[in-house]
């Protein structure tokens, strides 16, 4: 049998993806630390500064911040005067990296990193002896989601998402009954609770911490028109009684998704409307070869959403479920009309519009 040429070409290519995936790695950890003590949101504000200088305004330790500095310099993210020995950010990579960006800002999206890295030896132990790791192991997860998905939210959903469903922004002023399922912190429902006070607000979700800071945020905002209730989503019972309802991120993650979405649409009242927001992709390996996201979507999967279904002995779905095996899932529900709409500069998410027959 003839053997395959050996391509050393080929060998040192990879070898030097290998290294870049390293030096990235690392590169995105110090990202998130820099999001985290405001490092990009201070030097966004200075001249070109030294260590010392950024340090100080910052309110941190110098010689971290020195050592954090050669990694986001030696990384291309923060420009370096040797003559001078100054540090600046480029306007162009703070409009990526600071809080002033919203929901341009990616450096939060680093704080999934480390988040899930730490869990990375009850993975490893998953896949030799199966199950899942439960939800509870992930102890930032609503933290970091609320800082995540918070700045998206913040921007899009009153202006952009909520007014994809037809009539519904008229609706809301008249006044409905709106459920979010799995909530998580509830700002989405906050959202909507303080910008349409003449309709009422549930959110469901398990995590007594994630409906603590939704309690919190809705206390602070003097909102008298949300709820918010520990509920396995699975076992809803609520019959026929909601206008309208959503589920930001969340389906994929649920143990029971298929009875999930079969609660949703028993929880709903004739003309009413569902919103799902998800990850977009497809359902088939071969044609997410070239999404911009790939290794990061069924990364997070293996590492947080596919596990902590598995830990609960669910079915497992995966972020990237894709657009396919949504739409199955919504049909078998009983949605029958099913809109998938895309949001400009939202390579992330499909907006799903789901009706009933």
């Amino acid at each position: 049998m003839a053997t395959q040429p050996f391509d050393q070409a080929r060998v040192e290519a990879f070898a030097a993806r290998m290294t870049a995936t390293l030096n990235d790695a690392f590169l995105a950890m110090m990202v998130s630390i820099g999001h985290q003590t405001a490092l990009f949101d201070t030097m966004a504000k200075l001249p070109p500064a030294t260590s010392d200088e950024i340090a100080r305004a910052a309110g941190l330790q110098e010689r971290y911040v020195r050592e954090w500095l050669g990694a986001v310099v030696t990384g291309g993210i923060v420009a370096y005067d040797p003559v001078r020995r100054t540090y600046a950010i480029p306007p162009e990579h703070a409009a990526c990296l600071t809080r002033a960006a919203g929901a341009a800002n990616l450096a939060t999206s680093m704080l999934f990193v480390s988040c899930v890295g730490a869990v990375e030896p009850e993975v490893v132990q998953c896949f030799r002896q199966g199950g899942g790791v439960p939800y509870a192991a992930y102890g930032r997860f609503h933290e970091i989601m609320r800082s995540w998905s918070g700045q998206i939210l913040d921007e899009t959903l009153i202006e952009s998402t909520l007014p994809l469903v037809p009539g519904l922004m008229e609706r809301l002023q008249r006044g409905i009954d709106v459920l979010d399922v799995g909530c998580g912190s509830g700002h989405a429902i906050n959202l909507m609770g303080r910008a349409f006070s003449n309709s009422r607000f549930t959110g469901y979700d398990f995590s007594e911490e994630g409906l603590a800071a939704a309690r919190a945020e809705a206390s602070a905002w003097r909102l008298t028109n949300v709820d918010f209730v520990a509920q396995d989503v699975a076992a809803m019972t609520a019959r026929g009684r909601f206008d309208f309802i959503t589920a930001f991120d969340a389906i994929h993650d649920q143990a029971e998704p298929r009875r999930v979405l079969s609660g949703i649409a028993a929880a709903l009242r004739p003309g009413g409307s569902f919103l799902m927001v998800d990850d977009r992709a497809s359902s088939h390996l071969h044609e997410n070869l070239d999404h911009p996201l790939g290794p990061f979507l069924y990364g997070v999967s293996t590492m947080h959403c596919m596990t902590v279904s598995l830990a609960l002995g669910g079915e497992g779905l995966g972020t990237v479920w894709g657009e396919q095996k949504a739409r199955e899932l919504l049909a078998e529900a009983g949605f029958s009309d099913v809109v998938v709409h895309q949001q400009p500069g939202d390579v992330a998410n499909n907006y799903y519009v789901a009706r009933l027959a």
